[in-house]
């Protein structure tokens, strides 16, 4: 028998005062905890209990033995625990995105995420406003910025690219724009917390801040498409968003020598220190799926 066994046995003898209702508790024959006993005794060299027919009482050695084998028992289990959350996190994790990315990406990556850990659980609260971490409990959040704030704590998971795009239908009524200045004979179609009145696009070695202006105004990137997509005008929408029409032909790039300023995936968060394991797992997941070329850009 392995010595954290023979310890176990020893303070369960020594608490519960007889062989018999330790080998009970334990699920031992007594004879198995009796030699467990003389093991421990032999390889300690000091005789740790008084046995008698009637009783059982700790020696001066088995008295210091017994608040030993406490500590490394509750080191032991200790260690078994982190180990094992390490390898098989458990807990519920509260996260954050766009309804947009949601749908295009996290979904699916939750979805593998949870069958890989079978003992966590993801909620997910889709928003395009920037929430309150702490008011809402929420874990981590999926933020896409071209400035974060520095005063957040963040990991960045990957870069968020995106072009100015419009129909078949629109551009056949209206000419493409050749020049960024163009834009302003346009309806652009804006989002309302992302470059509104303004976009950035890159021009040469530069970056041109170009005002826009449209009839069209939402607060989230798969309404703005769908409206694109009915010929309402142009607008500057993610390609993790729009990739799969640029395939089919359904949305056409509008001038593709400027794109627009990328912005990176971060995964927010409300502190670094004492991060549950699950969502530790999680972040590190994402950062995985996300790393190197977004796979809706490859």
């Amino acid at each position: 028998m392995d010595r954290i066994t023979a310890m176990n046995v020893f303070v369960e003898v020594a608490e519960r005062g007889s062989l018999s209702a330790a080998a009970d508790a334990l699920d031992l024959s007594r004879a198995m905890v009796s030699r467990s006993l003389s093991a421990l005794e032999e390889w300690l060299g000091a005789r740790l209990l008084h046995r008698t027919t009637r009783r059982i009482s700790l020696t001066s050695a088995g008295e210091q033995a017994l608040v030993r084998c406490r500590e490394l028992l509750l080191m032991t289990d200790g260690l078994r625990e982190s180990l094992a959350d390490r390898v098989n996190p458990a807990g519920h994790v509260r996260i954050t995105c766009s309804p947009s990315f949601a749908q295009c990406f996290l979904a699916v990556a939750v979805a593998e995420f949870v069958s890989r850990y079978p003992h966590i659980s993801v909620g997910m609260l889709t928003d395009d406003r920037t929430i309150d971490l702490v008011e809402d409990r929420i874990d981590l959040a999926i933020r896409m910025s071209q400035r974060l704030d520095p005063n957040l704590i963040a990991r960045k998971l990957s870069v968020c690219r995106s072009v100015l795009c419009a129909s078949p239908a629109y551009l056949a009524r209206r000419p493409a724009p050749g020049r960024p200045e163009d834009l302003k004979g346009h309806d652009c179609l804006a989002h309302h917390f992302v470059a509104k009145d303004v976009w950035m696009l890159k021009a040469g070695t530069g970056t041109q801040a170009v005002e826009v202006a449209g009839r069209i105004c939402a607060n989230e990137a798969s309404v703005l498409m769908s409206a694109v997509l009915a010929g309402a005008g142009i607008a500057l929408l993610p390609t993790y968003l729009v990739r799969p029409h640029l395939g089919a032909g359904t949305l056409i790039e509008v001038l593709p020598d400027y794109p627009p300023e990328a912005m990176g995936i971060y995964g927010v968060y409300v502190s670094r220190r004492q991060m549950p394991k699950a969502v530790r797992a999680f972040l590190d997941f994402l950062a995985t799926r996300l790393a190197g070329t977004p796979v809706w850009d490859t």
